[in-house]
């Protein structure tokens, strides 16, 4: 059996088949905090896609491409843009969460994200308010540490290092 860990690779993967595909999204999560520089682990891709059915259309696209089998109610789900659609029929488990707790709307999102080369990532302040709205207590446990982060990651913004 092989271990289900977010690898950058994995995001490189998503984050050039979404291109191809005119995908709007963003990392969002502890992956997406990963890719910021956050010190850390995770299983899975967590993604906040844009509702739309066009989008939608282009996710699975792009998620076929790249080796995931979608059957026809998971298809359904994405195009349909429903909350929380957690994929691992593929090369690497994806969560597609299309309502993230604590987010006002992805357009709120998309104006606050970090390009980090070429993903997309929302915010750590934004990652920080979802994860604190969620409360699942993985999260609340987290939740001091990516604070420290935030600063340090801000920081280095201000000084033009990050």
């Amino acid at each position: 059996m092989t271990q289900r860990v977010f690898r950058p690779e994995q995001a490189r993967t998503i984050a050039d088949a979404f291109a191809k595909h005119g995908v709007e999204y963003l990392f969002i999560g502890k992956g997406g905090a990963i890719l910021l520089g956050y010190p850390g682990a995770t299983q899975d891709v967590d993604l906040f896609p844009k509702k739309s059915e066009d989008n939608g259309r282009r996710i699975v696209a792009a998620l076929r491409e790249i080796g995931f089998e979608l059957g026809a109610g998971d298809e359904t789900d994405i195009v349909q843009g429903k909350d929380f659609v957690q994929i691992s029929s593929g090369p690497f488990d994806v969560d597609l969460v299309f309502a993230p707790d604590g987010i006002d709307s992805y357009e709120a999102a998309a104006r606050n994200a970090e390009r980090v080369e070429n993903f997309p990532v929302m915010s750590i302040a934004d990652i920080i308010a979802s994860k604190r709205a969620a409360g699942r207590k993985r999260d609340l446990m987290e939740l001091e540490l990516l604070e420290e982060f935030r600063k340090v990651f801000e920081a280095g913004k201000r000084r033009g290092g990050i």
